[in-house]
């Protein structure tokens, strides 16, 4: 047995949570922010048998697509002034970050 856990971005969750539960796999569902943005994630856990992993990967890919988006990040000045003026950076969104982890123990009360 094996959780997967997938950070994905907030935009992509509704749809692939529609789509794992379509396929009858169970999913936790955690709301977590992200460290460098300070923007929304979700965090889904999802206990498969080994060789259901691919199958959730695949719908993980499917649904959790790059994206490029430009957004206004501050900046310190190098001056002693302490100002600090926003500029726009041009980044990279959305895809997933997944875990595979072996579970010792599955148990369901």
């Amino acid at each position: 047995m094996k959780l997967v856990i997938a950070i994905v971005n907030d935009e992509d969750a509704l749809d692939l949570l529609d789509e794992l539960t379509d396929k009858g796999f169970r999913v936790t569902k955690l709301a977590t922010t992200g460290g460098f943005l300070r923007s929304g994630n979700t965090t889904l856990m999802i206990g498969v048998d080994d060789e259901q992993v691919k199958e959730v990967l695949t719908i993980i890919e499917d649904n959790c697509k790059t994206r490029h988006q430009v957004v206004s990040n501050p900046s310190p000045l190098s001056t002693t002034t302490g100002v600090y003026v926003p500029y726009p950076v041009d980044i990279e969104v959305g895809g997933a970050t997944i875990f595979v982890v072996d579970v010792h123990d599955f148990i369901r009360v």
